[in-house]
């Protein structure tokens, strides 16, 4: 199954507090607004998300048709596959795509460690 790009987004406490943290690793910001509470950190091939106030725990994410810059793949599991792919193999969804047959929607589910993920596909 290709998820396309992978990140994780944290939920923090002090958005300006952890950008300072995160720059001090040598990330740097790729997307986002320190205003609007939420930045994407990149380095290199790493991504970390800060949310300031958006969600209670971390999630790990995956962007199919995605690549770490967010440019569009060629090739990539639509997720609406996907979701059929973990339905056909009973795992409980929280969150569904619900009738659109192409273009943007995201699924939520927990791993058996109570983490959250969530597929966002954006294209």
């Amino acid at each position: 199954m290709k998820l396309g790009t992978f990140s994780i987004s944290l939920a923090v406490k002090d958005i300006k507090k952890s950008k300072d943290f995160y720059e001090t690793l040598g990330f740097s910001v790729f997307a986002g607004d320190v205003e609007r509470n939420y930045l994407i950190m990149k380095n290199k091939n790493s991504l970390i998300g800060l949310f300031q106030g958006m969600f209670d725990n971390n999630i790990l994410t995956f962007n199919p048709g995605w690549d770490e810059n967010a440019n569009t793949l060629d090739d990539f599991d639509d997720i609406r596959k996907i979701q059929q792919h973990l339905k056909d193999n009973n795992f409980q969804l929280t969150k569904e795509t619900g009738d659109s047959e192409s273009g943007p929607a995201s699924i939520t589910f927990f791993d058996p460690d109570g983490n959250m993920i969530l597929i966002d596909q954006h294209i």
